[in-house]
């Protein structure tokens, strides 16, 4: 493993170990990978977020092939999927986390994103997160579904499942996450309640100063 490689692999587990000590990954839950090079190391299947090793990862080519390492998480294809639609991609993390679960259950806001924009947090460290009909996790079909979804995202909630971030590092990656299922937390506690959202304008300002993508 040379020294990019190296590098990658300590960020991705550390990143693994902080969303176990926030209570966003029980048990083996949830899957983390990022790019090194020509190379993508992921988690491993059945394997703690807490427990990844740096020299315990698998290891896929560029194809997705599994190269080397152990079995990678069978959720594989969806992480190359992501990369496919965010190129300058680096890190790609998916959660089972309570709330983003919980709103992934609940019907889209929209159909550029899942969640409204009730926080200029969301908008501005996110933006729009659609949500990508289910399919069975570890499926062909489920990356077939977020590829065939439309418009600029770098976040998604899975349909009856947790949520997927791609950002330019693990850490990165992470906090998008965390953000992702702090929205999710407000949506879940709203529901049944009358609230307000961001106007157009709002949205409008926030996108263009922060670079996300949100389409009203």
């Amino acid at each position: 493993m040379n020294r990019e490689s190296r590098e990658a692999a300590r960020e991705l587990c550390e990143a693994g170990r902080r969303a176990v000590d926030l209570g966003l990954s029980p048990g083996a839950s949830g899957n983390v990978s990022v790019r090194a090079g020509d190379h993508t190391l992921m988690s491993p299947t059945g394997v703690s977020l807490r427990d990844l090793d740096p020299e315990g990862l698998a290891v896929l080519d560029e194809a997705g092939e599994h190269v080397s390492g152990p079995p990678p998480s069978k959720e594989y294809p969806l992480h190359l999927a992501m990369y496919r639609r965010v190129e300058d991609a680096r890190a790609v993390v998916h959660l089972h986390s309570p709330h983003a679960t919980a709103a992934s259950c609940l019907p889209a806001w929209s159909a550029s994103s899942a969640l409204p924009p009730v926080t200029p947090y969301l908008v501005m460290r996110v933006g729009q997160a659609p949500l990508v009909p289910y399919a069975a996790p570890g499926s062909d079909r489920l990356a077939l579904n977020l590829s065939g979804l439309t418009g600029t995202f770098r976040a998604a909630l899975l349909a009856n499942h947790g949520s997927l971030v791609a950002a330019a590092d693990p850490a990165a990656a992470l906090d998008g996450a965390v953000e992702l299922e702090e929205a999710s937390r407000i949506v879940i506690s709203l529901r049944g309640s009358e609230y307000s959202v961001l106007s157009a304008e709002d949205v409008r300002e926030l996108t263009e100063r922060y670079g996300t993508t949100w389409e009203l």
